[in-house]
């Protein structure tokens, strides 16, 4: 998955069509429904003249970090938190509401993590300091966005609100997480999950950060928590998985299923590498296969199709 931050070039459409693209986040600021559905439209007619829907996604979570300033929620989560899980729920439905209008799939929200520190890098991002609230909240935006038919994702997985630093720019370890707001999620059907670039040692004694540990990914999340739906990568661009070798391959590996980039350089070279990986290894393969498949289940739900 590569990033747009404007209408796409013909040389893009082109990378879309030949199917060296299969899903787009879109980043920077979207004027107006209009001009996002033009584009959003477009992007999947190149995606199907290549014979593949494409998914669309954007991190539209309130507040701060919100793409579309045309669409809902105008509030932040802490905001959202504090009049109820029924007012998040139709916010979030309101939320699905625009994004259907504009074409979009994904929104990579909700955020599911508690705030453990006061000096924690999400600040009003997280929905509260309690676990339990944040559980209730989550997955009410969960319900909201779900009801209509955008896919919601809880992330980021297992949790970084202990994190004083921000993962996009520095290589950060967390020692302590509450998974409870994943499970409510999960409970409640959500469909994408996104993992962290932090370090987890008493998850991981290896010291991975968790897009590329097997035992987080595979053994947590997919065994011990039940989760079938589809795992996202957080930016495999930022400073820590941009320095790993062979990071598309490791994060496949562990039980990704998607991988996101927020360059579009950064995102050729990472499907150079799983290209050249997957040639030599059949075990590689053999997980991007089920990998592909989960996707597939996703596209399905969506009802996208060309």
């Amino acid at each position: 998955m590569t990033a747009l931050a404007e209408a796409p070039s013909s040389s893009f459409l082109a990378h879309v069509q030949d199917g060296d693209v299969g899903g787009v986040i879109l980043v920077g600021r979207w004027a107006s429904s209009e001009q996002m559905a033009s584009v959003s439209l477009q992007l999947k007619a190149a995606a199907c003249k290549g014979g593949a829907p494409l998914l669309l996604a954007v991190d539209q979570e309130g507040g701060p970090m919100r793409r579309l300033p045309w669409a809902s929620p105008a509030e932040s989560a802490r905001s959202l938190g504090s009049r109820g899980a029924a007012h998040v729920q139709s916010e979030a439905h309101a939320t699905a509401a625009a994004l259907r209008r504009a074409a979009i799939d994904i929104d990579f929200a909700p955020v599911s993590d508690t705030e453990l520190s006061p000096q924690s890098f999400l600040g009003s991002r997280t929905f509260s300091s309690k676990p339990s609230v944040v559980a209730s909240l989550a997955s009410a935006f969960v319900r909201g966005l779900q009801a209509g038919r955008v896919a919601a994702t809880a992330k980021h997985f297992p949790g970084l609100g202990a994190a004083t630093a921000n993962t996009d720019d520095y290589a950060v370890s967390v020692r302590n997480v509450r998974l409870q707001p994943f499970r409510s999620a999960i409970a409640v059907g959500v469909r994408l999950v996104m993992m962290s670039n932090a370090s987890y040692p008493e998850l991981d004694p290896s010291g991975r950060p968790a897009v590329f540990s097997r035992p987080i990914v595979t053994g947590l999340l997919r065994e011990r928590l039940g989760f079938d739906g589809v795992v996202v990568t957080d930016a495999l661009d930022a400073p820590t998985p941009a320095a790993t070798s062979h990071a598309p391959a490791r994060a496949i590996a562990a039980g990704v299923d998607l991988l996101l980039y927020t360059s579009g350089s950064a995102a050729r070279r990472g499907y150079e590498s799983l290209l050249r990986d997957a040639w030599l290894s059949p075990q590689l393969r053999t997980q991007i296969e089920a990998a592909g498949k989960r996707i597939q289940a996703l596209q399905e739900w969506l009802g996208s199709r060309c």
